[in-house]
């Protein structure tokens, strides 16, 4: 691009004289602002294919590694006891999907219920944790109340605490939910607390300059700010409570894909657990690509410095 590409203006011209068009250089910020506007449309459109080749590029990976475990099983290399073949773990996710058994019941059924205890714990876990990160991050005297509690529980044996909301909550979805719970909370609250610390101390001074009031000071700079913190935290908290799911699910429970695992287990049927785990896998990818793409929508303003 030349460094001042010169405009066409009309020069004015007395009274009875033809007016002409005289060269007028343009400046260097006018022409940017120029040039990016003619390039936006072809730079979304580019952006919007990127994407979409990333996306096909994800599944190279898994793909490879069914390729390889068919021919392993194949080969002979394990024995079907030991690792059963992709083929038969699809065939029995078939049956389990088509008919109601006995030990297992169904797997959609179970499904439905793991997914309502981990939509219920997560909520709680994820409000409670967000709002303890915001009561700690702006004040001192809240992270001496709060902070010392969260970093208690965070070292805790989280899936030791099972036997003691046993009996203090009894067998039902309860101790499950709480459970769920208390691991989402505690990623979301430490990268969210992080985040609200490291916003940029002018813009609490702007929020002064303008007379914000406290929720106005939450709710368009503090949450803003911090919101690449806390979305990183949303994607942690959500993979502990599907690890949460897998314990909790297999303590004194009817249903659900942990209880699925417990009764393949006690009849060594391993392709069921093998189907529950992989369920487990496409949950856990699922819900990370939604936060994913919540992330790449609101916080779009972000530049990447990943090329290729």
């Amino acid at each position: 691009m030349p460094g001042n590409r010169p405009a066409l203006v009309q020069e004015e011209a007395p009274p009875g004289a033809v007016a002409r068009l005289v060269s007028v250089p343009m400046p260097a910020a006018a022409q940017a602002a120029q040039a990016t506007a003619a390039a936006r449309p072809e730079g979304r459109r580019s952006n919007a294919g990127g994407r979409r080749a990333t996306a096909w590029l994800r599944l190279i990976s898994p793909v490879a590694v069914l390729v390889g475990w068919q021919l392993v099983s194949q080969l002979g290399l394990v024995s079907e006891q030991t690792l059963p073949s992709p083929t038969q773990v699809w065939s029995t996710a078939v049956l389990l999907v088509t008919r109601n058994s006995p030990a297992y019941g169904t797997l959609q059924g179970n499904l439905i219920v793991s997914l309502e205890r981990v939509a219920i714990g997560f909520a709680v876990g994820a409000s409670i944790g967000l709002l303890l990160a915001v009561i700690a991050g702006l004040s001192r005297l809240g992270e001496n109340a709060v902070d010392p509690v969260m970093q208690m529980l965070r070292t805790l044996p989280l899936f030791g605490l099972i036997p003691v909301f046993i009996v203090w909550f009894g067998i039902d979805d309860t101790p499950k939910i709480i459970l769920i719970a208390i691991g989402s909370a505690i990623p979301l609250y430490l990268n969210a607390f992080a985040g609200i610390r490291n916003v940029d101390p002018r813009l609490h001074e702007l929020s002064r300059v303008l007379q914000l009031s406290r929720r106005e000071l939450i709710t368009k700079i503090v949450l803003p700010g911090a919101l690449p913190q806390i979305l990183v935290g949303t994607r942690q908290s959500l993979g502990v409570a599907w690890l949460a799911l897998v314990v909790a699910e297999q303590v004194n429970t009817n249903a659900g894909l942990g209880f699925m695992m417990s009764q393949a287990t006690q009849f060594l049927s391993l392709d069921v657990i093998i189907v529950a785990l992989l369920v487990y896998c496409v949950l856990g990818l699922l819900t990370d690509w939604l936060v994913r793409i919540a992330e790449r929508r609101a916080l779009s303003w972000r530049r990447s410095f990943i090329t290729t």
